[in-house]
Order: structure tokens, then C-alpha cells, then sequence
């Protein structure tokens, strides 16, 4: 709890049994109120693992993607009538001692999104591919172009939202593969809410979750289309999916499957 808000945090969760309890444990449960965790039909012990440390756990029946996990963990935690919604991965890259930070840039009313950006920090020393970091710039220098802001990058698994923003955002039309990601941040610009950023060193390492090239190339396609689409938009061009009126709202009261292991 942070002036008087309610904190949950949510991990959208694939094969994260090696770093799942580093990073549950530098959580700071002192302000973060409940844990959520998504396991999108791991093929490792990720889910028993979550169990063990009793964290509320929903596992998917089959791998429904990247963005039908992060559907599943907002869903979630909107039901537990939370205020503020920290997304952090449990694959130990992003480090979760910058939650209460995050947390205070929304609390408070400064932001209704916050994310931590890798860009604000020197990236490469973290260990990200040159490739990878040549692409984050040059996707970012466009996407800023075509939505009108100066964020230091759109590609951060480590956000935090307001309530309102999970509730009032047509996210049940954004797609359930990476480009979720983009699309959510693409909304959150084309609604008028306010963003803020955070430096946030990161690690790459074996254990870490990473793309691999190929479907690197295809997020990034994925992202230059959200990128027309909201200009198309934006100007009264042409609304694709996602933009327009009939865009559907996360559904907040779908029964979700809990898995949760008793302390005693």
C-alpha cells in the first residue's frame, strides 16, 4: 500500500523456473500488497515453483502467447480491485527493486504509465546484443515520430499502470503475441494518458527470456504497422482494429483459473 493504493505486481511467466525466486524475493513486500502470477503452459516447473512460495498462480491451459499472458495477469488483477499494476517478468533481467519508485510515480498522480527503460542506462553494458540495441533506437527514433512523444524507448517489460488505464484501454483487441507490448503503449499515447520513465539498468544472461532473431524481425514489423496505424488514426485516416469504436475492453469479471497453495 502507497498513499492509500492498493499495489499488485504480475509476472507473465514461460520457463522462468531458474530466476522465478531471485526475483520474487527482492520484491519489496513491504508496499507491494499481493503477487500475481501467469504461467502461460510452461513445459518446466515454473507453476510448482510459484506455489512453493505462495504466490497466487493462474496457469494457462495451452500456450496462448505473450499478450494473452499479460491479458490474463491484469484481468487478474483488477479483480482483486487493485490500484496500481506493476508488470514485471520473473526472468530476473529487469530488477524489481525499482518498484516502489515505479509505484510512487503513479500513487502519488504524477503518471498513469510508468515504464523502466533500459535506454536511460547504458544498455550494452547490461549485456543486450548490438543488434538488438541498433534496432531498439531506430524502432523507438520512428515510433516517436509517428505518435508525437520523446520516449527513450517502447520496448521495456517492466511497466506500471493505474487502474483506470487497465480498465478504460481496448486491450482485449491488442494481440496475444509480443507486439502486445507495443500496441498497449501506442493506446495509452492515442488516449492522451500521461507516461513517465524510470532508468532501469538490465542483465542479459542464459537464464534471461529473449526473442531470438527471426521473431525479433517480426516484432519489429509488428511494430512499425501499430506505429501507421496510429497515425492513420490519429489524423482520421483510417482506424484499424485496435483504434476503433468497437475495440473490446479486458473483461474483468472472466473466471480465471487460480492455483493457490495453502501456507499451512
Amino acid at each position: 500500500m502507497l498513499n492509500k493504493k492498493k499495489i499488485v505486481v504480475v509476472m507473465p511467466a514461460y520457463n522462468a523456473e531458474r530466476t522465478l525466486k531471485q526475483t520474487y524475493n527482492e520484491i519489496y513486500k513491504e508496499i507491494v500488497d499481493e503477487i500475481i502470477l501467469t504461467d502461460d503452459k510452461s513445459i518446466d516447473n515454473t507453476k510448482d515453483i510459484a506455489l512453493d512460495l505462495n504466490i497466487k498462480t493462474i496457469a494457462h491451459s495451452e500456450n496462448k502467447g505473450y499478450g494473452a499472458n499479460q491479458k490474463s495477469c491484469y484481468t487478474a488483477a483488477l479483480q482483486t480491485d487493485a490500484d496500481i499494476i506493476i508488470m514485471l517478468h520473473p526472468d530476473y533481467q529487469y530488477t524489481p527493486k525499482l518498484i516502489p519508485a515505479i509505484a510512487s510515480m503513479l500513487a502519488f498522480g504524477e503518471y498513469d504509465a510508468v515504464i523502466a527503460s533500459r535506454m536511460l542506462s547504458n544498455a550494452l553494458e547490461g549485456g543486450m546484443p548490438l543488434y538488438k540495441y541498433i534496432a531498439n533506437k531506430g524502432l523507438t527514433a520512428i515510433e516517436n515520430l509517428f505518435l508525437q512523444r520523446h520516449l527513450s524507448e517502447y520496448h521495456t517489460g517492466f511497466r506500471g499502470f493505474t487502474r483506470q488505464i487497465l480498465e478504460n484501454l481496448p486491450l482485449e483487441s491488442c494481440s496475444d503475441d509480443f507486439v502486445f507490448d507495443n500496441e498497449m503503449l501506442a493506446l495509452i499515447c492515442y488516449y492522451g494518458y500521461k507516461i513517465g520513465e524510470i532508468s532501469c539498468p538490465t542483465k542479459y544472461f542464459p537464464e534471461a527470456s529473449s526473442i531470438n532473431f527471426s521473431r525479433s524481425c517480426r516484432y519489429g514489423l509488428g511494430v512499425l504497422y501499430v506505429s501507421l496505424n496510429y497515425f492513420l488514426a490519429k489524423n482520421n485516416i483510417f482506424k484499424s482494429k485496435i483504434f476503433s469504436d468497437t475495440a473490446k475492453k479486458l473483461d474483468i469479471n472472466k473466471e480465471l483459473p487460480y492455483y493457490i497453495k495453502s501456507k499451512f
